[in-house]
């Protein structure tokens, strides 16, 4: 019978932050798998665990992972734990977790801090929609495909950013959602020098600018809001008279009266205005 795999969240900066259930399954395992073994190491003496432990990273994440699975398949229970929060999201655990699923091993986590998330509800952008977006790509076309895709996203943005290349990524922002668009910064998440800024992104880049970055970072980026949705789409129609509008969607198989209804929606006109010029369009 197969082992289990289980995916720990350990804490992202005050200690206090373990759970109970983490802390368990952290002594009761065969095997902890850690991204950094010196740093873990500190985190289980802490907690007084005494397990075996190996290094599980991004260097090694494929050929290591079948070293896993194979004890996980002759019956080792092991513990999956990154540096600091929950594993599988932004980090190697995710190849992982797959090769387990794919192979009928049983994965459970064991829920705890993620960062992304408690950036988020201090930071007091919408929390009804969000996107992660993690580590920003440094691959210049996977890059550019990142930034068109959230240049028209709706929901707040989480995107984590390390400290050298904090500038870079929010001059990158700033010049793709524009100067005025809403960010809260935030960093040393449970910790004493806990941080979160308020501001926009052109502000944003004026302080890192002349401010040296330090710590690991965590961008809640406002979306795009409903208003410049829909100043946008009747931007589109203002680049043709009205008629052609309603020849388009007559064109495409609506009624008269379908068009000069969908028209006068896109561009926010009164319906009779819209009608008054259907009529036109048959002299």
């Amino acid at each position: 019978m197969s082992g289990i795999l289980y995916l720990v969240a350990t804490p992202i900066g005050n200690l206090e932050d373990i759970t109970f259930r983490a802390v368990r399954i952290l002594g009761e395992v065969d095997l902890i798998a850690a991204e950094d073994t010196r740093n873990s190491i500190k985190l289980l003496n802490h907690f007084d665990i005494r397990k075996p432990m190996t290094s599980y990273h991004e260097f090694n994440r494929y050929d290591k992972a079948e070293v896993l699975i194979e004890k996980l398949e002759a019956g080792s229970d092991i513990a999956l734990i990154t540096d600091a929060g929950t594993p599988g999201i932004s980090d190697p655990g995710e190849v992982l977790v797959g090769m387990c699923v794919e192979r009928g091993i049983t994965v459970v986590p064991v829920p705890g801090a993620v960062a992304g998330i408690n950036a988020l509800i201090a930071s007091g952008q919408n929390t009804g929609r969000f996107a992660f977006e993690g580590f920003i790509s440094q691959d210049k076309k996977e890059r550019n495909h990142i930034i068109d895709r959230i240049s028209s996203e709706e929901r707040t943005m989480i995107i984590y950013e390390a400290p050298h290349r904090l500038v870079k990524t929010l001059i990158l922002l700033r010049d793709t959602l524009g100067e005025e668009r809403s960010i809260t910064i935030c960093k040393e998440l449970t910790k004493k020098h806990e941080s979160f800024i308020r501001t926009t992104l052109g502000e944003a880049v004026i302080k890192y600018e002349t401010e040296e970055p330090r710590g690991e970072y965590v961008l809640i980026v406002a979306g795009k809001s409903r208003e410049e949705v829909e100043r946008q789409e009747k931007a589109v129609w203002d680049e043709i008279s009205i008629e052609d509008h309603l020849r388009k969607y007559m064109n495409e198989g609506m009624s008269k009266k379908e068009a000069v209804k969908q028209v006068a929606n896109d561009r926010g006109l009164p319906k009779r205005e819209v009608y008054d010029i259907s009529v036109q369009l048959d002299k």
